[in-house]
């Protein structure tokens, strides 16, 4: 489904699931905004791109080895990281209680 225009239909109902309160020059001034980046999102949509290009940070093409594997590695030895703790309860760090938490 694409959706060329946010309707003012379609506005209300996405205000209500946000729980907003707006005034009406507010919500008028906010549909209008985000037809504009719908516009701009589907102009970006037509912008042509080689099929294999692969998502970067940047516009620059990498060149070289990629990205290590993300592989998890325990750590050789976990009782000296505890051996730093100011307190430590049954293997693992000891923090206080956050207040206010349930």
């Amino acid at each position: 489904m694409s959706i060329r225009k946010i309707s003012p239909e379609l506005f209300q109902k996405l205000v209500g699931l946000a729980a907003l309160e707006l005034t009406e020059e507010e919500s008028a001034y906010l549909l209008t905004e985000m037809n504009h980046q719908l516009s701009s999102v589907h102009l970006l949509l037509q912008v042509p791109l080689e099929e294999d290009l692969q998502p970067t940070l940047h516009g620059i093409r990498c060149q070289g080895a990629g990205p290590r594997a993300d592989v998890w590695q325990p750590f050789p030895a976990p009782e000296e990281i505890l051996a730093e703790a100011p307190e430590i309860e049954d293997s693992m760090f000891a923090v206080p209680d956050v207040k206010g938490a349930k």
